[in-house]
């Protein structure tokens, strides 16, 4: 037949063809374009791809596609099938890109620069305000600033949000680059890295983005547990790992939780993550928050603004992140100047109102004006035979247990309270536990309709609740 007295690239010509006036220019472009015919064997097309990747999006998105294509534009059927080009499945997954050109390495060096954020000035190792929540975690990063790559690698920060995991994270990146200017720095968030990808693969950059990635001397990933359910980012960052641990250099990533707890990371993505320190800050005491106001203030020069009463009045109202301390004394001060009144007690409980309601909710029977955490652990305890103590307390039966998980997700849900804050609230467990009460909640609400519908009114009441 006709097909069978061509060539595999005029075949292969006729079929794109086709699929041009089939498919949107950019799909063509990104998908089709890159790719050549190899062989005919049997009666299925050989179509070479650039990369593992290219070849397996082809082979499930466009395939079938092609092969309709066949017995109208070659006269009889023909099947097509992807893969990788031989002498690029030679070499190493994580050899793909080839060494630039001397103008290549001008161009990609300047496009470092452009997609790499900036380390923030202020996250500095003398800023960060040590306490036995977090002091696990800032030995270890001082060990890496002295010698990167060396011990902790990986190195592995968890906790919830506002807790200071980016701000230790980019701390070491500073200090390692005053002890050597040449250090190569990148550090991304864990959706720009996916983004990047996906810009690389449609631009055909591949090269660029995994010569960016894995020549860099310390990489630095925020919000790691965004790789959940993503596998071809998963796939390459698997490979952009194994290329900087064994050349070792240092990595550092943040998540708020453990590896083990990231639903959906494959299982060697976990083992990786481990292999290194892995350290959690939790959220911050008493003293802890006294230290952390104080240095806010020393840091922006307000010490003769904020007495010491003040400070001591926010640490035992503000219990949350540290995020959310800072962010007190930045509204405190705007409060105090728009109403032109010196900073006192009395003015930061006016300009914190918002902030006290959930850390003045009392244990009694009696529920208070709004809804708050306490309210919710008085109204959960009634409906389900127990009491407020036995929230709070550590026993777990399954008397306890059950109501306990349904207080921290009707916390979560109506508060939108942060993790480590209602582990604080459940008789101080940590987030990982809490995490693990809300999918428990959510697996009840979804087979157990009696369940459910419990949940269901006193929600309806709690929310009804809110001002």
């Amino acid at each position: 037949m006709e097909s069978l007295d061509l060539l595999p690239a005029e075949i292969w010509s006729r079929l794109l063809e086709r699929a041009r006036r089939e498919l949107p220019e950019q799909t063509f472009r990104t998908w089709l374009e890159p790719t050549e015919a190899l062989e005919v064997v049997g009666g299925t097309l050989i179509v070479g791809a650039p990369d593992r990747f290219a070849a397996e999006w082809n082979e499930a998105k466009h395939a079938a596609l092609l092969s309709s294509f066949a017995p109208v534009a070659l006269g009889q059927p023909l099947k097509i099938a992807f893969k990788v080009n031989e002498e690029r499945q030679a070499r190493p997954q994580m050899d793909f890109f080839v060494a630039p050109k001397p103008e290549e390495s001008a161009t990609s060096s300047k496009l470092e620069r452009a997609t790499a954020a900036p380390l923030n000035d202020r996250y500095t190792l003398a800023q960060f305000v040590i306490g036995k929540s977090n002091e696990l975690a800032a030995a270890a990063a001082h060990a890496i600033a002295e010698a990167p790559g060396k011990i902790y690698n990986p190195f592995f920060i968890y906790g919830d949000t506002g807790l200071g995991k980016t701000h230790l994270m980019q701390a070491v990146g500073h200090a390692i680059y005053q002890r050597d200017p040449s250090t190569r720095i990148t550090f991304v968030g864990t959706e720009q890295f996916t983004n990047d990808l996906i810009s690389s693969i449609h631009n055909r950059t591949m090269p660029d983005f995994r010569r960016r990635y894995r020549e860099t001397d310390l990489l630095l990933v925020d919000d790691v547990h965004f790789l959940k359910g993503k596998e071809a980012t998963q796939e390459e960052f698997f490979h952009t790992f194994n290329a900087l641990y064994e050349a070792g250099r240092q990595i550092i990533l943040t998540s708020d939780r453990p590896p083990s707890d990231i639903a959906g990371l494959e299982a060697r993505l976990v083992s990786r993550f481990q292999w290194g320190m892995v350290a959690d800050i939790e959220l911050p005491d008493f003293e802890h928050r006294i230290a952390i106001l104080q240095q806010k203030s020393q840091q922006d020069d307000l010490e003769t603004t904020i007495p010491d009463d003040v400070i001591r009045f926010i640490a035992e109202h503000v219990r949350s992140s540290v995020r959310e301390l800072e962010g007190s004394i930045i509204k405190l001060l705007a409060y105090a100047s728009l109403r032109h009144k010196p900073v006192s007690v009395e003015v930061a409980r006016e300009a914190l109102r918002d902030k006290l309601k959930a850390s003045e909710a009392g244990s009694s029977d009696v529920l208070p004006v709004g809804l708050t955490v306490g309210v919710i652990q008085i109204a959960v305890a009634k409906e389900w035979g127990t009491t407020v103590d036995g929230l709070r307390s550590k026993t777990r039966t399954k008397a306890l247990t059950v109501p306990r998980q349904i207080a921290m997700y009707l916390t979560r849900d109506l508060l939108g309270m942060q993790l480590v804050e209602i582990g604080a609230a459940f008789g101080g467990r940590d987030h990982s536990t809490v995490i693990h009460s809300l999918d428990k909640v959510t697996q009840m609400m979804e087979n157990d309709h009696t369940t459910q519908d419990r949940i269901g009114q006193i929600r309806a009441l709690l929310a009804a609740m809110r001002i």
